[in-house]
């Protein structure tokens, strides 16, 4: 591999935020000539561009590669650079929902102190969680949420037509009607059955915009957080979710929260589930922790997921 300079690229999935990456490009000129970076920007052109293209600017030995666009743009990115320990990457935040961006620190939307703080360029090694071979940096979803986005899409990477409404509906339609499924949980010499309404495994902690599922997730302890939600009626269905937002169902008998580097799930049925809120299915589940594989830059003044002294 050639060596490492300074340029930096930023690969701007344009799809993503509903076209919002677009329009913050030229804030992002704007801030490139204010601190004097030079800098490639490029867009991808299809799903899994930006793994190829993060994989291609790593070969000519760029050392900045950023993406600009939500969770599904810097996953796609993360599946090339953690092959390459010496690239620092980072997100402008630009998706719909940008649940990983709270891992470090920033907010939805840069403002002009994070900006400054982005291009002073702190680094900090982050864990990276895998699922049958493929990588999740905020973690990945079974059972009631899953399902809803599979309604939410005619086949994996095609959503259905529709506002916000038509996914409220599937929501509503879940609440009342989702059957949990009985899985096989194997963790070091313990084998669990369980029913559960939701199973989250995370390196981060928030989800869906505003569900701190996992809220004692630290993204560099080489730890998984694991939040299974067993099987539930109704009433109490709405309960635990009341209580997620502010990540106090932890708390409650019904849940079962524990942190391990490495286990299986397995299903009797195939399964929808996702990774970032990519949509995916399978039946079994190889689920795994790669500790501090990914260089990435952090804001250490934000309410960031690190230990700064791990």
């Amino acid at each position: 591999m050639t060596k490492l300079n300074e340029k930096w690229v930023f690969i701007v999935n344009p799809h993503a935020g509903k076209g919002a990456a677009k329009t913050i490009v030229p804030q992002l000129n704007e801030q490139l000539r204010k601190y004097t970076i030079e800098a490639e920007i490029i867009y991808t052109e299809k799903p899994g561009h930006a793994t190829l293209l993060a994989k291609n600017f790593a070969e000519k030995g760029f050392k900045y590669i950023i993406g600009v666009g939500g969770d599904g743009t810097l996953n796609e990115m993360t599946t090339s650079l953690i092959n390459y320990p010496d690239v620092v990457t980072g997100i402008i935040p630009a998706g719909t929902g940008n649940d990983f961006i709270q891992i470090l620190g920033f907010h939805d939307r840069l403002n002009d102190q994070e900006w400054q703080i982005f291009f002073n360029r702190n680094i900090i090694k982050m864990d990276v969680g895998f699922c049958n071979g493929n990588i999740f940096i905020n973690g990945m979803g079974l059972g009631f949420d899953a399902q809803v986005a599979a309604e939410n899409y005619v086949e994996p990477g095609i959503v259905k037509q529709g506002g916000k409404n038509k996914y409220v509906w599937h929501i509503l339609k879940n609440l009342f009607f989702y059957k949990e499924t009985l899985m096989t949980i194997r963790k070091q010499d313990e084998v669990i059955k369980r029913k559960c309404f939701i199973n989250t495994i995370a390196i981060g902690r928030r989800f869906a915009g505003a569900f701190f599922l996992t809220p004692k997730a630290i993204a560099n302890d080489g730890l998984l957080d694991v939040c299974a939600i067993e099987n539930l009626n109704l009433i109490k269905r709405l309960d635990i979710l009341m209580k997620v937002p502010k990540g106090t169902h932890i708390n409650d008998r019904k849940i079962n929260y524990f942190q391990v580097e490495n286990f299986d799930l397995e299903f009797s049925q195939i399964m929808p589930y996702h990774l970032d809120g990519e949509l995916k299915y399978a039946s079994k589940f190889e689920v795994s922790i790669r500790k501090k594989v990914l260089s990435i830059i952090y804001n250490p003044q934000g309410n960031h997921y690190f230990n700064p002294e791990k």
